[in-house]
């Protein structure tokens, strides 16, 4: 097949066509600047013959910068591994529609995630996944130091040395990672607030001071919380908050 017949790359065409450099053209394309027959086209390598590329008003060639998503995972998805999660879930079709941050949601901030300080099975909520390796690095670097905070929903009651306990860790010694703020939020949930990581540990703990547990959510990793982000839906980490 000739290169006419089965058209050139976009990058190559809206180059000639306004003019531009070839990676400037890149940069319109994948920042969702660009449109094919009225469609946007995030993807330089498309192929195009005939039709109608347009560049959309206040079009600039800026480098993407690397972003940092938040997901609020459910629990029955638990079950996949974060990667396979990222594809299910992280797409422009479950971004969460009241995201502060403002940013448009891209193909290109879907690239290359890393999954960070996963949850165990069973466990939903706060899940982090980041292109960005100062990100990666400093959860990784400081991931056992930062103040989780998490929901657990029970059933059963509790005394004040049954509290104390919690708080405490004694009744699973040396598993926690350090002495935890335990309070009830309801007749039916805990709050609990760790410095390290409680993951997996928070059902076992409840088990031995006789609560069934029902439900257990991530709602915070250092400064940052979840917010009002429904299940299965993601935002971006804001440029103003910091883990």
């Amino acid at each position: 097949m000739s290169d006419k017949a089965s058209g050139e790359r976009l990058s190559k065409r809206l180059a000639r066509q306004l003019p531009c450099s070839r990676r400037e053209a890149e940069l319109y394309i994948a920042g969702g600047w660009v449109s094919v027959d009225g469609r946007v086209v995030e993807e330089p390598q498309f192929k195009v013959s005939e039709q109608r590329i347009e560049l959309l008003p206040g079009a600039m060639p800026r480098e993407i910068p690397p972003t940092t998503l938040l997901l609020n995972c459910p629990a029955q998805l638990q079950a996949a591994e974060e990667e396979e999660l990222a594809r299910r879930l992280i797409r422009k079709a479950t971004h969460w529609g009241e995201d502060p941050a403002g940013q448009a949601p891209l193909k290109a901030h879907f690239r290359g995630l890393v999954p960070l300080l996963p949850l165990a099975p069973g466990e939903e909520g706060l899940l982090v996944f980041t292109q960005d390796r100062g990100v990666a690095r400093r959860l990784g670097e400081r991931g056992s130091r930062l103040e989780e905070e998490w929901q657990v929903e029970v059933i059963g009651s509790l005394d004040e040395a049954g509290l104390e306990a919690l708080r405490s860790g004694t009744v699973l010694p040396g598993q926690l990672p350090g002495p935890a703020r335990v309070s009830w939020q309801s007749e039916t949930r805990l709050r609990f607030a760790i410095k390290g990581r409680a993951s997996g540990l928070l059902e076992p703990l409840c088990r031995a001071v006789g609560l069934t547990v029902v439900a257990t959510r991530r709602l915070r990793l250092g400064g940052v919380s979840l917010g009002a982000v429904p299940p299965g839906e993601w935002r971006y980490l804001k440029p103003t908050e910091r883990f």
